[in-house]
């Protein structure tokens, strides 16, 4: 083989990265010899994902139930990815964070336009058989989703709206996460008490979520939007463009679980519990809840009928 002007470079580039981290280039040159060359199946790892699918009972449509939640989490962290990059860089560009913020929109737009394949790809009879062996685990204990949230918004945004005047940005967060929106959720109404539901959540999360809160409480999405040029800022695409991402996580991806969940639970009559005992229409219309990333973006007469 005759050595180029062009090969010869690459080599030589080669050895000056090597070189660099003190490592023998004709080590590394002689283990491609015994490298296999790569296929789509080995750099997806297709195998070791189709065997994750693994369900309970014997019902077919369970299979639905469970690569689709497989799917909402694969794009949580698509959606975690881009986030981790912007909400990190020191001094991000006016293009660079619409680029992300673009990225993160469109994962998130994807998820909202996907609640019709479990709304309407299962049968209710065998939905309503399989959910009980589900019990008490609940799509409330998705992780992801919550670091999605903390890294959008400033803490108080997520604080359930009954606490917020007593929260502020001195509190501990310890004492702020008890007071989270969804907590709520997970605990007994009358008591007080919380429920196995959200204890195991705990006892799996709670400490990277404290951490998070912490780590993310000055450079959240929203803390990066406010660190651009005031002139941008103000630009009407990009409000849009945060007005749209506020809204679809938390009107329209809402509505949608909200209504996948209520055609199947609502399928037989009954008062029916979701599956981890929370009062789920209070816990997921976004009128009650007032989930709101970005208040100052909205209007008041927008504000007070947020969700309706």
């Amino acid at each position: 083989m005759e050595v180029t002007p062009k090969i010869q470079e690459q080599l030589n580039q080669l050895h000056d990265k090597f070189e660099a981290i003190n490592q023998n280039t004709s080590t590394h040159l002689e283990g491609l010899l015994w490298a296999k060359p790569i296929t789509y199946w080995d750099y997806i790892q297709t195998d070791a994902l189709l065997s994750l699918q693994i369900q309970r009972t014997t019902l077919p449509d369970e299979m639905v139930f469970v690569m689709y939640h497989q799917v909402n989490e694969l794009l949580f962290k698509m959606i975690l990815w881009e986030m981790n990059q912007l909400c990190h860089n020191e001094k991000p560009t006016t293009d660079y964070f619409t680029e992300k913020l673009g990225r993160i929109s469109r994962y998130f737009d994807m998820l909202t336009t996907s609640f019709d394949i479990m709304k309407d790809g299962m049968e209710p009879e065998q939905y309503l058989k399989f959910r009980n062996t589900l019990t008490p685990a609940s799509g409330f204990q998705s992780a992801q989703y919550r670091l999605i949230e903390f890294s959008s918004t400033d803490l108080i945004n997520l604080i359930d709206n009954r606490f917020r005047a007593t929260i502020d940005r001195n509190t501990p967060y310890e004492h702020a996460f008890e007071h989270l929106y969804w907590q709520a959720a997970g605990k007994d109404y009358h008591t007080g008490e919380k429920s196995y539901l959200i204890l195991e959540f705990e006892r799996k999360y709670k400490k990277i979520f404290l951490d998070w809160m912490e780590e993310y409480n000055t450079i959240n999405l929203w803390r990066k939007f406010k660190q651009l040029p005031v002139v941008d800022q103000q630009n009407p695409e990009l409000v849009a463009a945060m007005r749209h991402y506020d809204k679809t996580v938390n009107i329209t991806w809402v509505m949608g679980h909200f209504n996948a969940a209520k055609k199947y639970i609502e399928s037989v009559p009954g008062n029916h519990e979701a599956t981890g005992g929370s009062d789920w229409k209070k816990y997921m219309l976004p009128k009650y809840q007032k989930r709101i990333f970005f208040p100052e973006l909205w209007t008041k007469e927008e504000l007070d009928h947020w969700g309706e």
